[in-house]
C-alpha cells in the first residue's frame, strides 16, 4: 500500500512534482464520489484529498462552501466520508488524505475517529483549524495509528512557529499560497514564489512541501514546482467542474479528467 511519503520519494527521484487533487466527498451525492475520484486518478493525480463537509467551513471560499452544502444536503456524514475513502482504496492504490475541521473529530472522539480512519485506509488528515500549539494529543494519537498529520503554514507564519509546524508535520506540509480563503486565482502572485523560496530551507530533508489555495492553471503549477515546492494542491478548479455540470455527470467526469491531465503534465520535469 503506497504511503504519502512513498509518492513524494518516487516523484523526487524522477525530478517531478506531485499533484494533489481535492474534492468534497459527497458532492453532489456520495454515489458520485468514487466516479469523480476515478476521473482524477485517470487524469494523473498522485494523492487524493477528500473534504469532509462541515456547516461552518471558515477556511473555504464560496466554491467549496457550496460543495459542502450540497454534500450535507445529500446526507454525507463523517462516517460516509471514511467509507468512501475505503471504497476508493479498494480499487486504487493511491494515498488519501482527509481534510476536516476539528469539530467532527471532537464529536466522534479523537481516538475513535483515528481508528475508523485507519480501518478505512486513510493515510493522512488535514485539520486547518487546529493550531499546532494545541495539537500534542492529536499528534501522539495520529502517530500511534500510523496516520500522517498534515499541518498548514501561512504567509504570516513566523520562523520559530514554522519550525514547530515542520516538526509536527508528516506526509507533507501544506503551504497556503496567499492570505484569505480557498478559490481559483487567474494569476499567481510573485509573493507566492518568494514565500515558497523562504519556506524550502525549513522543509528540505524533513518533510515534502505542497502549495495550495488558488492554483488552477498549468502555468501556475510549473512556476510553483520550479520555485522548489514538491507538490501542488488543486481543489476549487475541480469543484467548479462539478458545480458547472451537475445535470451532466458524463461531461463532469470528462472535464475533470482532462483538467487533471493538463495540470499533472505541468508537474513533470519534461514540461
Amino acid at each position: 500500500m503506497k504511503t504519502i511519503r512513498d509518492v513524494f520519494n518516487n516523484l523526487k527521484t524522477q525530478g517531478n512534482g506531485a499533484l494533489i487533487g481535492y474534492i468534497m466527498a459527497g458532492d453532489p451525492d456520495p454515489k458520485y464520489t468514487p466516479k469523480i475520484a476515478q476521473a482524477l486518478i485517470k487524469g494523473g493525480i498522485d494523492i487524493l484529498e477528500l473534504g469532509l463537509p462541515f456547516s461552518d467551513p471558515i477556511a473555504d471560499g464560496p466554491t467549496i462552501q457550496e460543495a459542502s452544502k450540497r454534500a450535507l444536503e445529500a446526507g454525507t456524514t463523517p462516517q460516509t466520508v471514511l467509507n468512501l475513502a475505503k471504497r476508493i482504496r479498494q480499487d486504487h492504490d493511491i494515498p488519501i488524505a482527509v481534510m476536516t475541521y476539528f469539530n467532527p473529530i471532537f464529536k466522534m472522539g479523537l481516538r475513535e475517529f483515528l481508528s475508523k480512519a485507519k480501518d478505512c485506509k486513510v493515510n493522512g488528515i488535514i485539520v486547518p483549524d487546529l493550531p499546532v500549539e494545541e495539537a500534542e494529543e492529536y499528534k501522539k494519537a495520529a502517530t500511534a495509528f500510523g496516520i500522517d498529520t498534515i499541518f498548514l503554514a501561512a504567509p504570516s507564519t513566523k520562523k520559530k512557529r514554522l519550525r514547530t509546524i515542520v516538526k509536527y508535520s508528516s506526509g507533507f506540509l501544506y503551504l497556503v499560497s496567499h492570505f484569505g480563503v480557498t478559490g481559483t486565482k487567474t494569476k499567481l502572485q510573485n509573493s507566492t514564489i518568494q514565500l515558497i523560496k523562504r519556506t524550502v530551507p525549513y522543509t528540505q530533508g524533513r518533510v515534502p512541501l505542497a502549495v495550495g489555495f488558488g492554483i488552477s492553471k498549468p502555468e501556475q503549477v510549473k512556476r510553483i514546482i520550479r520555485a522548489g515546492a514538491d507538490g501542488v494542491i488543486v481543489g476549487s478548479a475541480f469543484v467548479n467542474a462539478i458545480d458547472e455540470n451537475l445535470l451532466n455527470p458524463s461531461k463532469m467526469l470528462e472535464e475533470i479528467e482532462t483538467k487533471t491531465r493538463e495540470l499533472k503534465n505541468a508537474t513533470l520535469q519534461s514540461s
